[in-house]
């Protein structure tokens, strides 16, 4: 038993003995998350988290990291399970292997929490509540700046995320189901994975160039990854033919975009994220009526409108 939970429960039943009314209960909650090292938007995500576990006296938080490793996370799943937490909230390394996991946490009386990237649709049934953007709105709206910012034609590549994740694949469907209805004439040539990486992608962008002697536009899964793009072809001496759209904006990006190099992207906040997923599971353990999807939104951002948002802090 750790000194905060003693703490607590001492002091429910002090109150309890002198007047019966009980302290507002003290809830243990466990997350495990994707892979915090891979990029800046998981490592702010994990501090804000973090921070406002801390702010809250009813929570005492196990916060585990996969290393993007589904094996680890499933291991850390059955961990938490058998610590008997309150509540389970998971980023999945891959929407579909962590569904067993989910499934026994759910028999075990655990309601879980999926954060940021949903699991596959056959675990939903296993999860009191899923958490985060809604990935195929974003995916759709950047195939909507896309096609502004080529004003209707043109050739593209897609640089997608990490293979088997929920949020790779449902912002590059939002994408890929929108273009055609609002660009009919926008030709999708090819689709690589960036796995998230700048330094991957980077190297994905530098074999486009090979490969395409014309290449109007690179939308990417996120801006880490649209960053590493841009970087390829201005080695290149190529980045002033070419429009780039993100689906979430990093630090890198605004400020790409601040220099007219980059076109657009999705305006998401980590700290939003990570708040957003702690009081989804504070409210399903109060018994609060959580909706299944409980989206936060995410709008379009590009240079003519960034001085509406803040740099990101990622």
């Amino acid at each position: 038993m750790t000194l905060k939970l003693a703490a607590a429960l001492v002091a429910t039943t002090a109150l309890v003995g002198m007047s019966g009314v009980a302290q507002a209960e003290t809830y243990k909650i466990g997350i495990t998350q994707n892979n915090v090292g891979v990029d800046s938007y998981q490592t702010t995500y994990e501090k804000a988290f973090i921070a406002a576990a801390d702010e809250n006296d009813n929570v005492e938080a196990v916060v585990l990291d996969a290393g993007g490793d589904v094996a680890r996370q499933i291991a850390q799943i059955q961990d938490l399970i058998q610590q008997n937490v309150d509540a389970i909230i998971i980023w999945p390394t891959n929407g579909k292997a962590v569904v067993p996991a989910v499934r026994k946490a759910h028999q075990a009386g655990i309601p879980v929490v999926v954060t940021n990237s949903n699991i596959a649709e056959e675990g939903l049934q296993f999860i009191a509540s899923f958490s985060g953007p809604d990935n195929i709105t974003q995916g759709a709206r950047s195939a909507e700046l896309m096609c502004e910012a080529l004003g209707g034609e043109g050739k593209i590549v897609q640089i997608s995320g990490q293979p088997g994740y929920t949020t790779a694949i449902e912002r590059a469907k939002g994408f890929e189901d929108r273009l055609p209805e609002v660009c009919p004439d926008v030709e999708l040539m090819e689709t690589q994975p960036g796995d998230w990486n700048r330094e991957k992608s980077q190297r994905v962008m530098e074999s486009f160039l090979v490969k395409y002697d014309n290449i109007d536009g690179v939308y990417a899964g996120d801006d880490n990854m649209g960053v590493g793009a841009l970087n390829a072809a201005k080695a290149a001496g190529r980045a002033g033919d070419i429009a780039f759209v993100g689906a979430t904006n990093f630090a890198v990006g605004y400020e790409a975009m601040a220099r007219g190099e980059y076109y657009g992207s999705i305006y998401q906040s980590p700290v939003d994220d990570a708040e957003a997923a702690l009081k989804t599971a504070l409210d399903v353990l109060s018994g609060k009526d959580v909706p299944a999807l409980n989206y936060f939104d995410t709008p379009k951002i590009t240079k003519a409108n960034m001085d509406e948002f803040d740099k990101p802090v990622f």
